[in-house]
């Protein structure tokens, strides 16, 4: 259940545009009118968004510190804006505007050439503004000028020239999966696409699929049931807590601490999900140090704890009865059960109520420390685990820590 990074979200700021436009929200359209000229449209934000820093090579060594096993660029949000040439969307691409770089092309070949992580390419099904689209939703979706004309042959173009190994589709604009020939792309994506043999897809392929059909589920934004779901899911969240895009307003406090972040992962994982966490970088290319220093965090806990993450499954019991805050996974190479524990017990001991031990079998290993630790049991169910006598700051990772407990029931 290897962790993921979402980026470039919202590269044009999308929401906004809903916001300003779409919903006139008072804050939006005084700050238009407050900070720029009178006339100024949503497509005068194309020229502004010029990516001069953007270095595929850099954003692909942060990728990789991270310790993400995938990655997702936003390739086109609700707004249309492509972040590479598609000749479906003419003059309103990365490409025909603004940075006039291929962008999708520049990431993919950097994180292939850089990394192991597996290349992956969000795609918004749906235009807020698109006449076409706006058209086929006047007429309840009777019509289907916008998937057969703009949707669809992006989908088929971004697969056939970059062959992302994940497809992540949003926005299903309240119309039926039938609008959107979902199937039948994905028939063909499948079974006849270059990447038939090792793509997966998540669940939003129109009104209906949502956690019902895909191949792993999202339900919702932040999703994180906190319980183990019978098929495989993501939590799609974001490192700021309010926005999926970079806010040059944001603070100190909007950010997930690397606490908050690990707590999400072993949470995540515990219950058979993934972890797809969003950074929203710059208009001019940057991911700014504050995302930068939360992915090598997280790195720096994985390259400690990643036993107790990759290639694991859940086990009987996703946390502990007793002490809150200790979650379960298990290896199954290694037969080991992982506790992950958040908070170090000023007692110096962690009681767990789910192990059953077993005396002269089980061993208890804190990941990082060399020494076996010494445990008793508490009847037929439970134990007690003697800790180092170490503060936190004392062990290779003070945000999170690890117990390997093998021949245990």
């Amino acid at each position: 259940m290897p962790p993921g990074l979402l980026t470039w979200t919202v590269c044009l700021c999308s929401l906004v545009r809903w916001y300003w436009q779409k919903e006139k929200r008072e804050p939006y359209v005084k700050f238009m009118e407050a900070n720029y000229p009178p006339g100024f449209s949503y497509e005068d934000f194309g020229p502004l968004f010029t990516a001069e820093f953007f270095d595929p090579n850099q954003w692909a060594d942060i990728l990789k510190a991270s310790g993400a096993k995938y990655v997702v660029l936003t390739s086109k949000h609700h707004e249309g804006f492509t972040l590479w040439g598609s000749k479906y969307s003419w003059n309103w691409n990365a490409v025909d505007v603004g940075p006039k770089r291929d962008l999708v092309a520049e990431l993919a070949t950097s994180v292939r050439n850089r990394t192991d992580l597996h290349f992956g390419l969000y795609h918004s099904l749906f235009e807020w503004f698109n006449p076409l689209f706006l058209e086929d939703a006047t007429n309840v979706f009777k019509t289907r000028k916008f998937p057969t004309s703009k949707s669809l042959p992006e989908l088929y173009e971004i697969v056939t020239k970059y062959q992302p190994e994940i497809i992540w589709s949003d926005g299903n604009g309240n119309a039926p999966d039938t609008y959107w020939n979902s199937t039948g792309f994905l028939a063909w994506l499948y079974n006849d696409s270059p990447v038939r043999d090792t793509v997966v897809t998540n669940d939003r392929w129109g009104v209906g699929s949502i956690c019902t059909h895909g191949g792993f589920y999202t339900c919702s934004d932040r999703y994180n049931p906190g319980h183990l779901l019978p098929h495989k899911w993501e939590n799609c969240m974001t490192i700021d807590r309010r926005s999926w895009g970079y806010r040059r307003n944001a603070q100190l406090d909007d950010y997930l601490t690397i606490e908050d972040l690990v707590k999400q992962l072993v949470e995540t994982v515990s219950c058979g999900g993934n972890l797809l966490m969003n950074v929203g970088p710059t208009h001019d290319g940057r991911i700014a140090v504050v995302f930068e220093e939360r992915l090598r965090q997280m790195g720096a806990w994985l390259k400690v704890n990643g036993e107790a993450i990759y290639g694991t499954k859940p086990w009987r019991a996703q946390n502990d009865t007793v002490t809150p805050d200790v979650w379960y996974t298990f290896s199954p190479k290694e037969g080991k059960v992982n506790a992950v524990f958040l908070n170090w017990p000023v007692s110096g001991t962690l009681e767990l109520g789910e192990p059953q031990a077993k005396l002269g079998e089980t061993q208890v290993e804190l990941v990082g420390y060399k020494e076996l630790l010494k445990w008793v049991a508490l009847g037929e169910k439970g134990i007690v685990i003697a800790l180092p006598q170490l503060t936190p700051k004392q062990l290779p990772c003070q945000w999170g820590w690890t117990l390997q407990l093998t021949d245990i029931n």
